[in-house]
């Protein structure tokens, strides 16, 4: 191994001799390359593909038009619900107000004193037609 000199194999000399060249035959091929598309089937495309997008912008803005009404219909009728719930609730309270107990109640509270039936009497108006006074129509009612 007398050529190997620290690990170089360049100074081998099997190396040394120059390798026979390859001849490479260069051809040319004739492309043909197809026409372009005229203007006009180029506009007509064009516009084609211009009036499919205006569709479908149109198609989509519908759907969102639609979509929102319907989120305001549930809106509008969940506040029915509720506005429901509240009327039936005060119609609960009213009729509780109502009740002749507690009218009775509020009476004695307030001070009022329960009448008997029978010392109940009408009382009508006085017609206005003359200008006199006529005590025979009044009925005076007295509190005892």
């Amino acid at each position: 191994m007398p050529s190997y000199i620290q690990g170089n194999l360049a100074l081998d000399p099997k190396r040394s001799a120059p390798a026979p060249k390859v001849k490479i035959k260069e051809t040319t091929k004739v492309v043909y390359r197809n026409k372009t598309l005229p203007t006009q089937e180029k506009m007509l495309y064009l516009f084609t593909v211009i009036l499919c997008v205006i569709v479908a912008g149109v198609i989509i803005w519908r759907y969102a038009a639609i979509y929102q009404m319907n989120a305001n219909i549930l809106k509008m009728q969940s506040e029915i619900r509720e506005m429901q719930a509240q009327n039936s609730a005060l119609k609960q309270e009213v009729e509780k107000l109502q009740s002749p107990e507690r009218m009775k109640g509020e009476a004695v509270r307030l001070g009022f004193n329960l009448g008997d039936e029978k010392k109940v009497s009408l009382v009508t108006p006085e017609k206005t037609k003359s200008n006199t006074s006529s005590s025979k129509n009044n009925k005076v009612v007295s509190k005892p």
